[in-house]
């Protein structure tokens, strides 16, 4: 890969919709459905997210989203990067971006979820600073969700 570019894209980026249902076959692989929390792209709400990809070499390679959930803090969405892509730096460029994206909305804190079988997310969320926290919001209750959160700022 010569070089990684990462750029805000609207939600209805044709590159964003493709790595989001790779993402989504590799979950259905892991949870059964009830506990696989997707992005409503008709939800109107949507459209305030942040949403970036990540592209190499002109193809997108990885992407993910911020949802706000109140003035202080955001929720880390649908990061995900192309397994042929993985241990090339790119999920890392792509959460300094979001994280300068959260600081640029004025959050202080980053939320996110995920589950016991991502055993590899969990150890990168983990290098990034992140710490487990109750689970918030919708994943409250959902025997598989696993919630981290990092202070940023």
């Amino acid at each position: 890969m010569e070089k990684l570019v990462i750029e805000r894209v609207t939600a209805g980026n044709p590159g964003l919709a493709a790595l989001i249902r790779e993402l989504d076959r590799y979950l259905e692989g892991l949870y059964p459905p009830e506990e696989i929390f997707v992005v409503d792209f008709d939800d109107p709400k949507t459209r305030e997210m942040v949403f970036v990809l990540a592209y190499g070499d002109g193809e997108p390679v990885g992407c993910a989203g911020l949802r706000q959930l109140d003035g202080m803090s955001v929720e880390l969405k649908r990061f995900y990067v192309d397994p042929r892509m993985r241990r090339h730096g790119v999920a890392r460029q792509l959460y300094q971006y979001l994280e300068q994206q959260a600081l640029e909305l004025g959050c202080s804190i980053i939320r996110l979820e995920t589950g016991a079988p991502q055993v590899e997310a969990i150890a990168f969320y983990k290098r990034l600073g992140f710490h487990e926290i109750p689970a918030f919001g919708e994943y409250i209750g959902c025997a598989s969700s696993l919630c981290m959160e990092k202070r940023i700022g």
